[in-house]
């Protein structure tokens, strides 16, 4: 896992939208985070990987933008941003496997083959009754 360093990456506070009253009127207390992701310490393929996110979270330019308004604090709103900064880099550094396909062995073929039989004796008994 790589980690996200704090130089790298520019707070700016605003003010946070929905209910709150005069508190939500007066108090900057949401924040927006930016992240340049090519000119970021990550590894290319994670670079990659994060380009590539679907959305409008990423911009043309490749800056990553996450806004966090949730709690009434800067702090709180800073480290949540941060948070999911690290969740969205720790999902892109995943290496998925690759799949090697394989071909079904001998005696599973007998055994499917066997249980299509079974069911086909027992469909073909259900017939009408011959007069």
């Amino acid at each position: 896992m790589t980690d996200v360093r704090e130089e790298e990456v520019e707070f700016t506070a605003m003010r946070a939208q929905g209910p709150g009253g005069q508190n939500v009127n007066k108090v900057s207390s949401a924040v927006h985070l930016r992240f340049d992701i090519r000119a970021s310490s990550l590894p290319a393929h994670v670079k990659q990987k994060l380009l590539a996110l679907p959305g409008r979270r990423v911009t043309k330019d490749g800056i990553l933008v996450l806004k966090a308004q949730t709690s009434r604090s800067q702090d709180e709103n800073k480290a949540l941003a941060m948070a999911r900064l690290q969740e969205l880099v720790d999902a892109a550094s995943v290496v998925q496997t690759i799949r090697r396909p394989t071909k079904p062995t001998y005696g599973s073929k007998l055994r499917r083959l066997e249980g299509k039989a079974i069911r086909s004796r027992l469909k073909a008994s259900r017939g009408g009754v011959d007069e």
